[in-house]
């Protein structure tokens, strides 16, 4: 059986690795750990997200153009889906009460972000403007300067076997097939 302990990093691809490092370390306060040069020219820098996970970021001079919902969201914050096989955001993990002031971080660095805390919970919407008991994480969504969304999530409840609700779908039931 293969066992993990989580994830070691997630490898994205940015197009100026300079305006990255900058939002990294200074608007988010992630220390840049790792830097390597690539043999072919591209570049590979390491930031740390907290309890020995990282987010790193590949930078080619050659690399392909972004393709906004292709690889990356569309139009932030509303048109969400992404390609198969692409990376819809990525979730940091944080302490519920670190929301609001991650909030007045993101609006004084001028990042473009949903405006409040999102309570996710199993209504129709997926969302309530209130606080509930039935409430499983609360988010802030942005994006970075490379137009990946990024969020912050802090989980709310404990989940349990009644969590696990839905028949996954097949690739049958996509549209497209």
């Amino acid at each position: 059986m293969i066992k993990t302990t989580g994830i070691n990093h997630v490898a994205l691809v940015c197009r100026d690795m300079r305006e990255t490092v900058q939002f990294y370390t200074e608007v988010l306060g992630m220390p840049l750990f790792k830097t390597v040069e690539l043999p072919d020219g591209g570049q590979h820098f390491f930031f740390d997200s907290g309890n020995g996970n990282a987010v790193a970021f590949f930078w080619w001079k050659d690399g392909p153009p972004a393709a906004p919902g292709i690889a990356s969201v569309r139009k932030f914050p509303m048109d969400a889906k992404t390609a198969v096989g692409s990376m819809n955001h990525l979730a940091f993990d944080m302490a519920e009460e670190e929301l609001e002031a991650a909030l007045d971080r993101l609006e004084e660095a001028d990042v473009p972000h949903t405006h409040a805390v999102v309570n996710h919970d199993d209504s129709r919407m997926g969302v309530s403007r209130e606080l509930h008991d039935g409430v499983f994480v609360r988010s802030v969504y942005f994006t970075d300067p490379n137009g990946i969304m990024l969020e912050f999530a802090a989980t709310t409840k404990s989940f349990g076997p009644a969590d696990i609700a839905h028949e996954p779908a097949t690739a049958a039931d996509r549209e497209d097939v």
